[in-house]
Order: C-alpha cells, then structure tokens, then sequence
C-alpha cells in the first residue's frame, strides 16, 4: 500500500496578510511562500506511515513554483511527487478533489492525507469532496494516523475529549498540526530531493472554478491606551489596577 499526501502552495501567514487588488487571493509577493502547519504535519504522518508499508508520495496542484513545496517535502521523506500544473487560482474545491481522484486511480494509493483546511482561502471542502468523489470513508481534523492490519487509526481532540475513530482502508484523512512535530530539512536531504524526477500532468478537466465573490479581511482588533500618570504620582494607580487585575489583593 503506498500513501498519497496533499500539499499547496500558500502565502506565509506569519506576517501580515494583504489581499489582492481583485480580492480573490492572497497577496504573496512581500511575505514568501510556504505551506501551512496542518500540511507540515500530513507530510509527516505520511512519512512515518509511508516508511513502513510502502512508501509515500506527495501531490500538488499549483503553477511551475510550486515544485518547491514538492521539494521540501521530498526532503524530508516523501519517495515521489507528482505536480498538476495549472493556475490555482481558478480552481474551486470540487475541481481540485477531481484531479486529486485522479492520481489515486492512476496510482492506486490507498490512504489520502491533507491539511484540514487551505491556509489561503479557508476552505474546508476538499478532502470530503475527495471521499465522495472515491467513495471512501472520512475522518476530519486528525491529530494522528497510524494503519494496522488495513484499519486507519485517526486520533481527533473532539468537544468532549479525545475521540478514536477507526476507518477500513482505503481512507481519506485530513490532518490538524499538534499531534506530531513535523520534521526539517536537512541539507543532504534538500540535495537528494533536488535529483529526484517529478512526474507532471495536465488537468483532467476545465475547472468550474471557486464560485467565490471575493475575499475579506477582518477588521484590526480594537485598542486603547490609558495613561496612569507619570512620575511617583503613578504609583497608586498603578496599585490600582494591579488589584483590578487580581495580581494584588488587600
């Protein structure tokens, strides 16, 4: 059995967020590129899982800088990589659950994991659109992943605690970081990636796109400032809002 892990190509989040002039997409050109923590951890669980039943292989789909997200995951354990060449931008959901289908029939993987959301655009939709489109069982939000004896084994922080749920193969799983610590390149493993060949495909169909108006950036936060005073004078407002705190008590 081999494992297939989905990744994208995302604007880094850890700085500010801009929006392009359409609304349509996150503007990356100051703030690089990456992809998101959830994936970090799906490349990870398919590493672990990978090494031990048949190797793991990792899939995008995105333009011709997308190859560097393949990469860093080549780098750290994934054995294959296969890239969907095609502007992101206009696919929806629904499009990209299609081409991921596809590589699974053509390569006859039998457990999919992807990020539980698309740090980008928000969207919660392609991994339930990719188990409906295959017929296969769902788990959503994973923590942990282990197979055994054909039965995937996700663990989920659930409202009430932690749940187990048990799913024959072949599954869908997508993944929330937290649950494992994703590991990072080393240079001898950025250099072995660097030779290893990508397998690239053409879209099976035109996509119908997001269907999206527009993205919208929430407003900043509210804050105020109150000045206690200045000088020793301060010093008994300061008392006082340590009590209101609750950092000081008469």
């Amino acid at each position: 059995m081999t494992v297939l892990v989905c990744v994208k190509r995302v604007v880094d989040s850890s700085s500010e967020v801009v929006l392009t002039e359409d609304g349509q997409a996150v503007d990356g050109r100051y703030a690089g590129f990456t992809m998101s923590a959830h994936e970090e951890c799906a490349v990870e669980l398919a590493v672990q899982i990978g090494s031990a039943v048949g190797g793991a292989t990792v899939m995008t789909l995105g333009d011709a800088d997308a190859v560097e997200q393949l990469r860093a995951a080549l780098a750290v354990g994934c054995e294959a990589a296969t890239h969907v060449v095609a502007d992101p931008q206009t696919f929806g959901p629904a499009d990209v659950a299609r081409e991921i289908a596809a590589v699974v029939k053509d390569q006859g993987h039998e457990l999919v994991l992807l990020g539980n959301d698309a740090a980008d655009s928000g969207d919660f939709q392609v991994g339930i659109r990719l188990a409906y489109e295959l017929g296969w069982p769902v788990v959503n939000g994973a923590a942990t992943v282990s197979v055994a004896e054909g039965v995937v084994t996700a663990g989920v922080a659930g409202p009430d605690g932690h749940e187990t749920y048990r799913v024959p193969l072949p599954a869908v799983v997508t993944v929330l970081e937290g649950g494992v610590s994703p590991r990072y390149p080393s240079v001898p493993g950025r250099m072995k990636a660097k030779k290893v060949p990508i397998d690239e495909r053409q879209p099976t169909a035109e996509p119908a796109g997001t269907g999206r108006v527009r993205l919208v950036l929430p407003p900043p936060a509210p804050s105020s400032v109150q000045v206690l005073g200045t000088g020793p004078e301060a010093a008994p407002a300061v008392v006082d809002l340590f009590e209101q705190l609750g950092v000081l008590a008469r």
